[in-house]
């Protein structure tokens, strides 16, 4: 299946246009930004629970966005307004649960972030399942060389942990989670997509996550918890950067192109992150993290240059005869 298999009819023609021209430079951003998430999670775990940071940055980015919000649910169906209230639940509340929880019960950190790192392998998987349409021999090769570079670059972090078998399977729902409000969100009819702004739309995936976030950070700890610099800085840099930047750079990336480019952009997540902890933890950076971050490269080129115009026009030309 070529790579244009992997988006609806809908969405095929619209790289083509004004805002496509950003794509490039929005897909550089998405990366750095999601990739901050990570870092902005280790910084604040450290003074306060991470669902009740995940709770703060939800609220934060709800009240910033709120005049969007507000404006779409009055002027848009209630069916667009749950459409894409579902999707935020599946793409934050889920993911982020899924992966913390399955660290909290005891899988290694590091283990939990190669399956969430795997997200593209996971859509493909997903869009193999629904559309029941099996992926060309050039995605499945980008797809598993980009998978050998997370792996490649987090092998030195691995280990199994103690946790029971149960939790291992916490991280892999959060990343399918996320991997299915994509498909979701790119298959939405064309009506829906357009009848909510990219700002009013993360508002309400906020402001819901929010309300999921509540009760599963409230049973851990209160909600309002003592006000520290520390904290308030962990909030902020998740709910501007990884939030309000990560998942709005995503969301806009996927409306001009299929969900498996956008999705192996994340690939470079890992490499990108061990660079913020260089610069912010002074952690060291190593070889098999540089080899990593060139396979899965090598992987994302396959998987987003399109196809040979001669050699596809040599093979029509030849069946034509």
């Amino acid at each position: 299946m070529p790579l244009s298999e992997f988006r609806p009819p809908s969405c095929r023609d619209k790289v083509g246009d004004k805002a496509a021209v950003w794509l490039p430079a929005a897909e550089v951003l998405l990366i750095v930004a999601w990739s901050s998430g990570f870092v902005g999670i280790r910084f604040a775990a450290d003074y306060a629970p991470v669902l009740l940071v995940a709770f703060w940055r939800c609220v934060v980015v709800a009240l910033l966005l709120m005049p969007f919000s507000l404006r779409a649910i009055r002027r848009s169906s209630p069916q667009s307004v749950a459409a894409h209230a579902g999707i935020g639940l599946l793409a934050m509340t889920g993911y982020l649960t899924g992966v913390s929880k399955g660290i909290e019960y005891g899988v290694p950190t590091g283990l939990a972030a190669l399956i969430a790192d795997l997200l593209p392998l996971g859509t493909a998987l997903l869009n193999m399942l629904f559309l029941r349409r099996l992926p060309d021999g050039r995605v499945w090769l980008g797809l598993a060389l980009g998978s050998l570079g997370v792996i490649l670059a987090t092998g030195g972090a691995i280990s199994w942990g103690s946790a029971p078998l149960w939790g291992y399977l916490l991280p892999l729902a959060g990343m399918l989670s996320l991997a299915l409000a994509t498909l979701w969100q790119q298959r939405l009819p064309q009506a829906q997509a357009q009848a909510v702004s990219l700002p009013a739309r993360l508002g309400i995936q906020s402001a819901i996550s929010a309300l999921a976030f509540a009760p599963l950070a409230g049973a851990e700890s209160p909600l309002l918890p003592t006000m520290t610099t520390g904290l308030v800085i962990g909030v902020l840099w998740t709910a501007l950067l990884a939030t309000l930047a990560g998942y709005g750079l995503y969301w806009f990336c996927l409306r001009h192109t299929s969900a498996l480019r956008v999705t192996s952009l994340l690939f470079l997540s890992p490499f990108v992150t061990f660079c913020w902890a260089w610069l912010m933890f002074d952690e060291p950076l190593s070889w098999p993290m540089l080899l990593g971050a060139a396979t899965a490269g090598s992987g994302l080129w396959l998987l987003i240059r399109p196809p040979m115009r001669g050699r596809t026009e040599r093979a029509e030309m030849n069946n034509g005869r």
